[in-house]
């Protein structure tokens, strides 16, 4: 189980008729799973790419993206996450940085690829993904066509094998966060065992606990709401079942439609949906009570376990989702530099929003690296240890001040704070990079929007700060609601919840609070969009 090319090659030998991947009626068992995987594997290594290569997925959600990686891990290589929303410069940047030698990307990108082709003279391959666009980059590999070759020989891979993920994160350029894969492996199936499941303890247990899982018929079945280019839909949605023999269901749909999540929920069972917070999770809620006050309710029986991560997933919401089924909620705290800390919420067993527990060997510090007390109301920083990323590629500087030790103990610090409770609980209040210093007081943007979507009319809220003559910064919300909801009312609700200096100077509606497509908080947007109204 040191790499994910070997573990899923030994899986699919396991279970070979056993669903692997379903994207609408595209259906791949882990048997046609591993032998497509094995064929686009032939021309990576035929091209060039060699243990420890580069390959970009510029790829919308779909069967094809799982089998790209797949077949990039099958030659030692490193699957490279691009966004699909990046426009030029964005994307030379991105395949440049990561030193990508191969990019599969979808034909509805194909003319952004031919403007940027000769800006990347390493990429050795363009490899189109079929979508029903036309395709005009004339020099691209078709996708389709590589399934005609022969499979790649499984080969033994080296214990050195890098995974990395690419997070855009809120300031700065991407970065390429790296681990090692069977590290990276291990911490996956801690997480499995933290949610119930049977997970080997050694290889040799391997085929015993797959098997297991077949024959009672508990492999996961997991729904992936979010994109797979982001750390939440792969390692949440996509690596969590994998693993265990699981499946992954898909839809190539842009766009989150949540009345189609339940509809394709229900016809494939699954038993777990990956989404990110309340973007995704009220949308959920609110076709739930439209269907049941049509007369047509949701079957959703089949799902035991909703997971999330990245942003707030507030507790009236999971209050809600928990009225039409029971099952268990799994509010993880965490970002591409590692996991910090979760929350369950059952029907016995609430959870504030906000509110976590720490993962074992997870550290909250002040500025001079000494323990936050609990209870002292004080902000610290952050530290999860346990799986520590090995750090950013090609970035000595920012690794050394976001990956290192205190007492002798290595630590991730991705820039998240916190305040510890008495119970040793912690309320997370958001990224220090977003921290908004009004008259001298730090306020965090992810405290107010909290509070602002307690509203019962309000929807969706980002927060920020604008430069101010008399405050330094000035707070101002952006907020979406589902009905008519005056300024002045929410401006008093929110005094009756948060101190005074917190409550946004100016309070701004809008029809839609812009998120990226994975749910997260699109700050840029907010901003500029603010300066715009009040300048």
């Amino acid at each position: 189980m040191n790499n994910f090319s070997t573990l899923w090659e030994e899986i699919s030998d396991i279970v070979p008729d056993n669903n692997a991947l379903v994207n609408g009626t595209n259906i791949l068992t882990w048997r046609e799973y591993e032998n497509q995987a094995a064929k686009i594997a032939y021309t990576l290594n035929e091209i060039g790419l060699k243990p420890h290569s580069k390959a970009g997925l510029y790829l919308h959600n779909s069967n094809e993206y799982l089998v790209a990686q797949f077949a990039i891990f099958k030659v030692g290589g490193v699957s490279i996450n691009v966004n699909y929303r990046y426009q030029a410069d964005e994307l030379i940047y991105l395949l440049d940085n990561s030193d990508c030698e191969a990019v599969f990307y979808n034909a509805v990108y194909s003319e952004q690829v031919k403007n940027i082709a000769a800006k990347l003279p390493n990429v050795k391959a363009w490899i189109c993904v079929d979508d029903g666009s036309p395709n005009i980059f004339d020099d691209a590999y078709l996708y389709n066509d590589l399934l005609a070759n022969e499979p790649l020989a499984r080969s033994t891979k080296a214990d050195d094998i890098l995974y990395m993920l690419y997070t855009g994160g809120t300031t700065g350029m991407p970065k390429g966060v790296m681990y090692n894969q069977s590290e990276f492996i291990m911490a996956m199936f801690r997480t499995l065992k933290g949610l119930g499941f049977d997970v080997p303890e050694t290889p040799q247990e391997l085929k015993d606990c797959i098997q297991g899982h077949k024959e009672n018929k508990s492999a996961p079945i997991s729904f992936v709401a979010c994109p797979l280019m982001h750390g939440t839909g792969m390692w949440l949605g996509s690596f969590l079942p994998l693993n265990l023999g699981g499946s992954v269901v898909t839809t190539s749909a842009l766009g989150f439609d949540p009345h189609h999540l339940w509809a394709e929920v229900i016809r494939t069972q699954s038993t777990s949906i990956t989404i990110v917070g309340d973007a995704f999770a009220k949308p959920m809620l609110d076709a739930l009570v439209e269907a049941r006050d049509s007369g047509n309710p949701y079957d959703m029986s089949s799902v035991n376990t909703i997971i999330s991560s990245g942003v707030m997933w507030s507790q009236e919401v999971k209050d809600g989702l928990l009225e039409f089924n029971d099952m268990k909620l799994m509010d993880t705290m965490g970002s591409t530099e590692g996991g910090m800390g979760a929350s369950i919420t059952t029907r016995d067993m609430k959870a504030d929003t906000a509110k976590f527990r720490l993962n074992p060997g997870t550290i909250v510090v002040d500025e001079h690296d000494q323990p936050v007390e609990p209870g002292s109301g004080k902000a610290g920083m952050i530290g999860a240890a346990g799986l520590v990323p090995l750090g950013y590629y090609k970035d000595e500087e920012k690794s050394k001040a976001t990956f290192r030790e205190i007492d002798g103990i290595r630590y991730s610090f991705p820039g998240d704070f916190a305040l510890v409770e008495e119970d040793g609980t912690i309320t997370l209040l958001g990224r220090g990079s977003n921290c908004i210093n009004t008259a001298g007081e730090k306020v965090y943007p992810e405290e107010v929007e909290e509070v602002v979507k307690k509203h019962p009319n309000a929807f969706d809220c980002l927060v920020v700060g604008l430069p101010d003559d008399r405050f330094g910064q000035k707070i101002v919300a952006v907020v979406s609601t589902s009905t008519d909801l005056a300024g002045e009312e929410l401006d008093t609700f929110l005094r009756s919840k948060i101190a005074g200096y917190k409550v946004p100077k100016h309070i701004l509606f809008v029809p839609k609070v812009e998120r990226a497509p994975n749910g997260k908080a699109n700050y840029k947007w907010a901003k500029e969009y603010a300066e715009k109204i009040l300048s």
